[in-house]
């Protein structure tokens, strides 16, 4: 069971940040190992922005799609990803998002479970490593925009 945080600080607006993360169609354009991502359904209210969509992550011949249900808590500052279907068992991540100065701190968690126990077992020794250049991806784009 992969579980792991990273938080980085960038010199970006918080709300800029979050309308980044969850622009997910735009993924496959700068994350590592994503090869395409689809958004079915986006509703948004006062307090909150739901998201339904999939990713297609991995490298042949290991590819997988997984759907989420991606939730923006609007007075946490705060993204919610929870798997609805795919190869997970579960997962679960958060973005967290602080102003800090000129910086925003943005704290990622992830804590997922893949139904292949053997590759549950790769993942988990790359894990790190993966969610490291995943991190750096965001930042490196994020610093762009």
């Amino acid at each position: 069971m992969p579980k792991a945080s990273v938080t980085r600080l960038i010199e970006r607006d918080k709300d800029k940040l979050i309308n980044f993360v969850l622009d997910i169609e735009k993924y496959p354009e700068f994350i590592p190992f994503c090869i395409n991502s689809k958004v079915y359904e986006k509703k948004e209210n006062d307090d909150s922005i739901n998201i339904i969509a999939d990713l297609t992550i991995g490298k042949k011949p290991f590819v997988d799609t997984y759907k989420s249900d991606v939730k923006y808590i609007k007075n946490q500052d705060l993204i919610h990803v929870t798997n609805i279907d795919g190869p997970l068992n579960y997962l679960e991540n958060n973005w967290k998002f602080v102003e800090k100065d000129n910086f925003t701190e943005v704290i990622f968690d992830v804590d997922f479970e893949i139904k292949n126990k053997f590759l549950n077992i790769i993942m988990t020794k790359s894990f790190q490593f993966g969610l490291n250049k995943i991190a750096d991806a965001f930042q490196k784009r994020a610093e762009k925009l």
